[in-house]
């Protein structure tokens, strides 16, 4: 068995998850297991992530912010978002006798080659892309539209997508020796949108919308996201079951914050989503770099070791990689220059002070710095925009003409760091389709 200094670790991920999809932020979805988790947790209420896919995976496996490994990874894309050289959190984990499993959604490499078994996982399952039909397992047409794998190898099988995945994920929790590192990346929320009939009946009576069609749209969103939730109350009763629940680590962070409308591009008989998730009262969604679409619904939850509280100072997604380091005691071979910061201090309230850091958030249609309270956004095109947190968490008010010097600090702060981005798509990738 593993002990507190090599605890199991759970790490899941939701798919374009909105801020106030979840029960715990007053949205419109029943969410019971992860309301508990919070409430027994530390809710992360600043958990900073990118805008899109790709870009949040890329960070969380390489503790780097992703534009260091080139433009495609600042990008939802198919191609491989990190050198196969890269040491990733499973690398790290494996070489101190942690088990590695990933399951779900992969989206760092759509060709085997690339999949995590190359990336320091002893078992996958799942796409290798970044969406799924729930029920087909298939991606868009084209040459990625066939991933759903086993260990790189391809397979065909029925059933809904989430509860494949969840049986997968469980197996391994309940079969397999501490320590383990288990990586559910759920392709629920995404798009195509929709669960089994079970988890609609929740909502018998519900109107969500007069619109027919949206109100559709809506009741799939909420039934998926219950689904999303009973799998992780799952995971939770087994670790239970298999005494194991004391000496694991569980993260939920969902990748990026939700979509509010959008078609169904992918291959399968699913509706489109003209009414999909929520972000109010944050500023914006998926895609943009306001809080709605990189401020995200996050928390820890070990009995025992986290006391429960409502953490309100900023991370991002690459500080987890430095954070499990330390916690599991892995020392890197060399310096893997993580952007990221070791978080465990202030996560157990060991922290006298904690002084502000920069976060830095870059996106093919511009960059984004938040430090302390304060919050810079340089579209591509357009002015810059300036908001104080503190006195405008919903950043409804643009401060820049008012305070000059503070944005040309900050614009020189997030030079510095985008002077340290990769602007070059790697020789062996070009040509590829993305």
């Amino acid at each position: 068995m593993g002990d507190e200094t090599h605890p199991n670790i759970l790490f899941i991920v939701a798919d374009d998850l909105g801020w106030s999809d979840v029960g715990w932020h007053g949205g419109f979805s029943k969410t019971p297991n992860l309301d508990r988790l919070v409430r027994e947790g530390v809710e992360l209420d600043q958990h900073y992530v990118q805008p899109v896919c790709t870009p949040t995976r890329t960070a969380l496996m390489s503790g780097r912010y992703p534009g260091r490994f080139g433009p495609h990874s600042l990008a939802p894309s198919n191609l491989r978002a990190m050198p196969l050289d890269t040491i990733t959190m499973a690398k790290a984990l494996k070489s101190l006798g942690y088990l590695t499993c990933q399951v779900g959604k992969w989206h760092l490499g759509s060709r085997s080659e690339w999949g995590p078994n190359h990336y320091g996982f002893d078992r996958s399952y799942g796409t290798l892309t970044g969406a799924a039909d729930p029920w087909t397992h298939k991606y868009r047409h084209g040459p990625y539209e066939d991933t759903w794998h086993r260990d790189g190898i391809r397979l065909d099988e029925e059933g809904n997508a989430t509860e494949l995945i969840a049986a997968e994920a469980l197996h391994f929790i309940e079969e397999q020796p501490s320590p383990w590192f288990v990586y559910v990346a759920f392709h629920a929320v995404h798009t195509p949108v929709d669960a089994p009939d079970e988890y609609k009946q929740l909502y018998d009576g519900v109107v969500f919308h007069d619109d027919l069609e949206k109100q559709d749209s809506r009741l799939r969103l909420a039934a998926e996201t219950s689904q999303l939730d009973a799998k992780v109350g799952e995971f939770v009763a087994a670790l239970e079951r298999t005494g194991q629940r004391d000496n694991t680590l569980v993260v939920f962070t969902s990748d990026n914050g939700g979509i509010e409308s959008l078609e169904n591009a992918y291959v399968g008989d699913v509706g489109d989503s003209p009414l999909n998730s929520e972000n109010d009262p944050l500023r914006g969604q998926k895609n943009t770099l306001y809080d709605g679409g990189v401020r995200v619904c996050a928390f820890a939850n070990w009995p025992g070791q986290l006391a429960a509280h409502k953490h309100t100072t900023p991370m991002h997604v690459a500080d987890w990689f430095p954070t499990i380091a330390h916690l599991t005691g892995y020392h890197p071979p060399r310096d893997l220059a993580w952007d990221g910061e070791n978080q465990w201090p202030a996560l157990i309230g060991s922290c006298a002070e904690i002084k502000p850091r920069a976060i830095y958030i870059a996106m093919q249609k511009g960059h984004s710095l938040r430090l302390g309270d304060w919050k810079l956004i340089l579209p591509a095109r357009g002015e810059p925009e300036l908001f104080n947190l503190a006195d405008d968490p919903y950043e409804k008010h643009n401060i820049a003409t008012k305070e000059p010097e503070r944005v040309e600090e900050m614009q020189l702060l997030i030079e510095v760091q985008h002077a340290k981005d990769n602007l070059v798509l790697p020789n062996d990738l070009v040509g590829l389709p993305k």
